[in-house]
């Protein structure tokens, strides 16, 4: 008898969707931070990757401020692009944004 390739589903989500999901309750940030900074812009719908971050916030550390935004329970997403260099013609970025749904939710729309 063979084993299968795999014991795991394809993805976790799906099997536990018969889950109620979380209710959203996410946290605010301390006012006049980066964190309090970003969320704003992105509620606005601005997306962002580091080098457009760090224009307009002056600060390199849009991946901190990502991390403690989703610790205080924004559900921060990513889009991975590519951006080669010469010298890493792999390499990849990513661009952060607030899904459409959860900036409707905050401003009482969508349920």
């Amino acid at each position: 008898m063979k084993n299968p390739d795999s014991r795991q589903a394809s993805s976790g989500f799906e099997q536990l969707s018969f889950l109620p999901s979380p209710d959203f309750n996410p946290i605010w940030p301390t006012p006049n931070t980066l964190p309090a900074r970003c969320l704003s812009m992105m509620l606005a719908g601005q997306t962002f990757i580091h080098p457009e971050f760090e224009a307009i916030a002056g600060s390199w550390r849009l991946s901190a401020v990502i991390f403690t935004l989703k610790g205080l329970g924004w559900p921060v997403e990513s889009l991975d692009i590519p951006a080669p260099t010469p010298e890493a013609p792999s390499r990849v970025i990513s661009r952060y944004y607030l899904p459409e749904a959860i900036i409707q939710k905050v401003f009482g729309g969508a349920e």
